[in-house]
């Protein structure tokens, strides 16, 4: 049987590391394991987090290897290769498909009853991999789908409209990529449909300003990335709320990325859908309704994914 209260985070680069961190401090956890082909850089992080612990709750952070993993009940995954320069999209997802699969025969050899969240990128592609070649029922392997996306939505929603971005409450589904799209149809403040809070409190709702907000959040990780060389804290943010989500058996509904079959008339591939996420992973993904134009463009983002699958060495 596993324990809900350990956990395991697999490649401790910026976003292992800062997830680690998160996790650390987050109460969720007795123990966290850390495993990276650089043990040395493991050890290092997992002090460098203890030596802070006595400001947050108990947890004990270790370096480790697979064996360790017997008994975690969750097991996040942000290890994979970073693009080289003049290297294609696909050289990359088949590098990484490469580490995917030395990472996860180890796992489940030792462990077949965890969820796997994943989030090294492409996170929508690898979580079809890691789901295939792991054999593990499909709710129980989650990428971190478009969770950050829909957090910065609700962010940058919030900012524009002078409101907490709490009570925004607006999705970015399909691939956390180019292809991702914002569902404006049924986006609301508190329930308030957000044309008409525009319309009551006289701020913009232009297409060209709902245009701005959605292309701000689709290339924010490139501007980011030109600012610091990578992005990090939301990211291992988002982490930590899907694990809440999960180990406190929440039933939240997250856009996280799963197996889609037959949702929107697309399937077989995983992208980001809202989804009720508790202690057994993604217990439903859910029809939320999507005007005709959106509904297109899912079907797109969801027919980019496939053809990129199809181009794999899988």
């Amino acid at each position: 049987m596993v324990n809900l209260r350990k956990c395991a985070v697999i490649g401790v680069g910026f976003v292992g590391a800062t997830s680690a961190f998160t996790l650390a401090t987050s109460g969720l956890f007795s123990e966290i394991v850390l495993i990276d082909a650089n043990t040395k850089k493991a050890e290092g992080e997992a002090a460098d987090i203890n030596h802070g612990i006595s400001f947050a709750q108990p947890c004990y952070v270790h370096a480790g290897d697979y064996p360790d993993l017997h008994d975690c009940g969750l097991i996040v995954i942000a290890a994979g290769a970073n693009q080289k320069p003049g290297e294609t999209r696909i050289d990359l997802l088949n590098r990484n498909l490469a580490i995917m699969k030395s990472i996860i025969p180890s796992i489940t050899a030792v462990n077949k009853e965890c969820i796997l969240l994943i989030v090294s990128n492409p996170v929508d592609i690898l979580t079809y991999m890691v789901q295939k070649v792991s054999g593990l029922p499909a709710g129980r392997v989650i990428g971190s789908g478009t969770v950050l996306d829909t957090s910065r939505l609700k962010y940058l929603l919030g900012q524009h409209l002078g409101v907490d971005s709490r009570n925004v409450h607006a999705f970015i589904i399909g691939e956390h990529g180019d292809s991702e799209l914002a569902v404006w149809s049924s986006a609301n403040i508190s329930g308030v449909d957000i044309e008409d809070y525009c319309r009551i409190t006289g701020k913009d709702y232009s297409f060209g300003t709902m245009q701005r907000i959605y292309e701000n959040v689709r290339d924010a990780a490139y501007s980011i990335i030109e600012g610091k060389g990578a992005t990090y804290y939301a990211i291992g943010m988002a982490v930590r709320r899907i694990a809440e989500a999960i180990v406190r058996d929440e039933h939240s509904v997250l856009p996280v990325s799963s197996l889609v079959t037959g949702h929107y008339d697309v399937s077989e591939v995983c992208l980001g859908l809202p989804s009720i996420v508790g202690r057994d992973g993604v217990k439903a993904v859910l029809d939320i309704p999507l005007a005709d134009e959106e509904r297109t463009q899912l079907i797109s983002s969801a027919e980019k994914l496939r053809s990129l699958l199809d181009q794999i060495n899988f």
